[in-house]
C-alpha cells in the first residue's frame, strides 16, 4: 500500500485482516519511523492501531515482488507515484490498484486508464465507494472493486469482503473513478452553498455531479456506476459526514478562507482542489480544466472566482443566473 493516509491506512488494515501479508508505504523514513514506534496513524487514522503483522516502510524501499500495489496517494502525487512504478522493479505480473478519488494532471486522466497505457488494461484495477477510513475499519464500507479484466476484479472484491466490508465487482473502471472525481466536487459545491439552505446546496452539487456524468458517459463509462456505490452513494455519506475534507473545504471557501490555506486547515490532502497558477486556485473549474476544458453538456455554468484567493460564488450563481452569466466572473 503506497501511501499511508488515512484511506491507504485503513485499506492497509483491512487487507492483513483478509489474510494478505501487507506493506504499508509511508512518504519519508521519519512517518515510517514514528508509525513503526508508535503502532498508531496518530495523524490521519488516530485511535486505530495498526495490527503488529502490518509492516510498515518508507516508499523509497520498492514494491519487490508483490503481488499487489495499492497506490493511496493524493491525486496531485499520482503521476509521479505511476512513472517511478513505471520506472522500478514492478513484477510483470503484479496488479496495480488505484484507490485514489482523483485524475492524473495535468491531462485529467483517470488513473486506470493511464496505468493500462503502461502496464496492460488486465493488471489494472481501483477501488471505489463509500469509505470514510475510520467507519471503514470499525464498522466496514460499501466498496466497488472495478477492472476491465473480470478475475481481478472478482479476486479483490472477494479480499474485501473477507476483511468484513461489503464489496461490488465491475467492469467499469473509469466511469468508478470519474464517480469519484464527481463526488469530490459536488460535495465541495454542497458546503460552500450550505449556509444558504439545502436548496442551494443540494442544486450546486447535482448540477456539478450531471457535468462529470456527462463527461464519464462521452468516455464510454456506463450510468450505473455513477448511480451506484461509487458516485450517488459516496456523495450521499460524503453530505452525511460532517468529517468530510472536500465539504469542509467548500464550506470553509464559502467563509471566505483562501483556498490555498484550506489544505492545511483540514491536514490532509483535499483532492477537488488543484492548483493552477494562471486561476489561482479554483477547484471545480480545475477539475473541469482536466476534463479538456470544456463543458459537457450538463446544465451547469462554471463557477466564479468571488477574488484572487479562489473563494467561489456558487450562490451568486445559484441565486441570481442571469445576472452571474452577464458578469462572467473568474
Amino acid at each position: 500500500m503506497i501511501g499511508a493516509g488515512s484511506f491507504g491506512t485503513a485499506l492497509a488494515v483491512l487487507l492483513l485482516r483478509a489474510g494478505l501479508r501487507t506493506t504499508l508505504q509511508t512518504r519519508t523514513a521519519e512517518q515510517a519511523e514514528r508509525l513503526n514506534g508508535e503502532r498508531e496513524n496518530a495523524a490521519y487514522l488516530p485511535g486505530v492501531e495498526l495490527p503488529a503483522g502490518l509492516r510498515v516502510e518508507p516508499a523509497s524501499s520498492g514494491v519487490g515482488r508483490s503481488d499487489y500495489v495499492f497506490l493511496a496517494v493524493p491525486s496531485r502525487g499520482l503521476g509521479s507515484a505511476i512513472a517511478e512504478l513505471a520506472s522500478g522493479e514492478l513484477g510483470r505480473r503484479t496488479a496495480i490498484v488505484s484507490v485514489a478519488k482523483g485524475l492524473v494532471a495535468p491531462e485529467g486522466q483517470a488513473p486506470t486508464a493511464v496505468l493500462a497505457r503502461l502496464f496492460g488494461a488486465q493488471r489494472v484495477a481501483c477501488v471505489g465507494g463509500p469509505a470514510h477510513a475510520q467507519e471503514m475499519v470499525r464498522h466496514g464500507a460499501g466498496l466497488v472493486a472495478a477492472s476491465s479484466d473480470e478475475g481481478l476484479a472478482r479476486t479483490l472484491a472477494q479480499v474485501f469482503t473477507r476483511a468484513g466490508v461489503v464489496c461490488e465487482q465491475s467492469n467499469d473502471p473509469v466511469g468508478v473513478e470519474l464517480a469519484g472525481a464527481a463526488k469530490n466536487a459536488a460535495a465541495l459545491a454542497a458546503g460552500a452553498t450550505e449556509a444558504q439552505g439545502a436548496n442551494a446546496a443540494g442544486a450546486a452539487a447535482g448540477h456539478i455531479f450531471a457535468e462529470v456524468w456527462r463527461y464519464a458517459e462521452s468516455l464510454g463509462a456506463r450510468p450505473e456506476s455513477l448511480i451506484g456505490l461509487a458516485g450517488v452513494g459516496d456523495l450521499l455519506a460524503t453530505a452525511l459526514a460532517r468529517e468530510s475534507r472536500n465539504r469542509r473545504a467548500g464550506e470553509l471557501l464559502a467563509q471566505g478562507v483562501p483556498a490555498a490555506e484550506i489544505p492545511a486547515r483540514i491536514g490532509q490532502a483535499v483532492e477537488a482542489f488543484v492548483p493552477k497558477p494562471s486561476i489561482r486556485f479554483e477547484p471545480v473549474g480545475c477539475l473541469l480544466e482536466r476534463f479538456g476544458g470544456k463543458p459537457a453538456g450538463a446544465p451547469l455554468r462554471r463557477p466564479a472566482a468571488r477574488d484572487q484567493t479562489g473563494a467561489l460564488q456558487y450562490l451568486e450563481v445559484l441565486r441570481n443566473g442571469r445576472e452571474a452569466d452577464r458578469k462572467r466572473l473568474g
